[in-house]
């Protein structure tokens, strides 16, 4: 019966204590084919992923995997059955070598003797598979923490690529990677399709997942919704599926009125990252520093609130000029920053909701004893989380137990407590579903109409020209433009972006 299928999961349910985060669930998995698999954030697309992974045991459900039946123990059992999962985070040891971790799991690669590693064999074998990767600049002897966020990508890629796994499932791999990796890591899941291999593809870019499936199935509210094929579909139709509603006004209206400079940076200089950059910002303003991976915006953004040192250059705030050493002045002149790494640098994750959304600011809620009067702090926390329209069970619950979009709008409350009136945002939409996207830019346009000045850092380029009301591009390190709103279009921005 279900000899046709690579994969097929039927009636897949899993509960976390009374809350059901998949229900009844349907997906199935030709081999050779390239599957999207979307969702809002919250959908349960991970939970049924982690099922497949052997990270969660379904609670109901059957799956077959080439014909068989199978019950899958644990992350190892789901290997040796031909499944190979890549989460957006990175399972890697940030100490050991690029040819450690691609082969990690069966480190004695190359050698006669399983008693014994042929580091020899080791590092050709890792050069192999980076070379058929198409990322001959990599080492295979430099450590991973040596590497980009998006150079780690690949490594994991490469680790998943060594087990010849049957089903491989990518989990947002482009969020970090520029255009050409992009491609790069395209051609090479044509070829594993190719070569039979099936792939199960989740990403919130919907013209990505155009290009690459074949087929398409929509999650909400951890159930099924449907499956179509690609070719027959169109954007608005799958959003229209994802979200229920509809996202005519995806990015909003602005109605701000655009007053005076009040933030201003001149020739900044901070080693090779940033070169001589210099932009302002207006009240009420929306600006964009647009550009590839590796162009310098978040360096910039870092050398402004002092996470990195600024070699030369000026800040100014309302006309002054500030010096800032670290990020607390850059707080104490009015600037805010949300950090595009909302894991390491946003988010308190094993902490509670209450305590994120207030520890930028505590001292709004303390008293002369030092003590947080702590129905105050509730009373905003919960008049914050309306407003950012966060959707959790309660405040006291871990930041870690939220959604992808949900923990991106907690961190952006966090920095909105500061009440900054200068507000950088870096990548604040990375990783997000259609629907929280949406709900985010509503949120960066009501502060804008309230009279913020906000940088918003993004790789998009239809996000950049949607949201801004100016558009500042850099290439390694250098501002190659600026374009006004009459001058948006992808072809401007692709040339000064690659300086063509």
């Amino acid at each position: 019966m279900y000899d046709e299928y690579r994969l097929q999961m039927l009636g897949i349910s899993k509960s976390f204590g009374g809350v059901k985060a998949v229900q009844n669930m349907d997906f199935n998995l030709y081999p050779g084919e390239i599957h999207a698999l979307i969702g809002e954030n919250g959908a349960g697309k991970s939970t049924l992923l982690r099922v497949l992974s052997g990270a969660h045991r379904a609670d109901e459900g059957r799956i077959w995997i080439d014909g068989e039946e199978v019950t899958i123990k644990n992350s190892i059992h789901s290997q040796e059955l031909g499944v190979s999962v890549i989460y957006q985070e990175y399972s890697l040891c940030p100490g050991m070598t690029v040819a450690e971790n691609i082969f990690i799991k069966k480190i004695n690669t190359g050698s006669k003797s399983k008693r014994w590693i042929s580091w020899k064999g080791l590092y050709q074998n890792a050069r192999e598979l980076l070379d058929r990767l198409g990322f001959p600049q990599i080492d295979e002897r430099a450590t991973v923490v040596s590497l980009s966020i998006a150079m780690q990508q690949v490594v994991e890629i490469c680790k998943a690529l060594s087990q010849n796994p049957k089903i491989l499932v990518l989990d947002e791999p482009t969020a970090l990677l520029t255009t050409a990796e992009v491609e790069k890591l395209f051609e090479l899941m044509f070829q594993l399709r190719d070569e039979g291999v099936s792939i199960v593809y989740v990403s919130h870019r919907l013209e990505e997942i155009f290009r690459v499936s074949s087929r398409i199935t929509v999650m909400k509210d951890g159930q099924y919704v449907g499956t179509v094929n690609t070719a027959e579909i169109d954007k608005d139709g799958l959003v229209a599926m994802m979200v229920g509603r509809d996202m005519t006004n995806y990015y909003p209206v602005r109605h701000s009125e655009i007053g005076d400079v009040v933030f201003e940076v001149k020739n900044i200089t901070s080693g090779r990252q940033v070169q001589h950059v210099s932009f302002n910002v207006r009240k009420g303003e929306v600006i964009v520093l647009n550009g590839l991976v590796g162009s310098g915006r978040t360096e910039t953004a870092h050398a402004i609130i002092g996470m990195r040192k600024m070699d030369e250059g000026q800040i100014f705030v309302n006309g002054q000029e500030i010096n800032i050493k670290n990020p607390r002045d850059a707080y104490k002149a009015g600037i805010g920053y949300l950090s595009e790494d909302r894991k390491n640098h946003a988010l308190f994750l094993a902490l509670p909701i209450r305590y994120n959304l207030t520890a930028s600011a505590v001292s709004k809620f303390a008293g002369k004893s030092g003590f947080v009067r702590r129905k105050e702090e509730a009373a905003y926390v919960d008049d914050l989380v309306s407003r950012l329209q966060i959707h959790l069970h309660s405040i006291e619950d871990k930041a870690s137990t939220l959604s992808g979009g949900n923990q991106q709008k907690v961190a952006i409350g966090k920095i909105l407590a500061t009440d900054s009136p200068i507000l950088i945002f870096d990548e604040p939409t990375r990783g997000v579903d259609v629907g929280a996207k949406s709900e985010i830019y509503n949120i960066i346009n009501s502060l804008a109409e309230g009279g913020c000045a906000c940088v918003l850092i993004c790789s998009e380029m239809e996000e950049a020209m949607g949201m801004a009301d100016r558009i500042v591009v850099m290439h390694e390190g250098h501002v190659t433009g600026e374009l006004a709103k009459e001058d948006f279009s992808e072809i401007n921005l692709i040339h000064l972006s690659m300086e063509v």
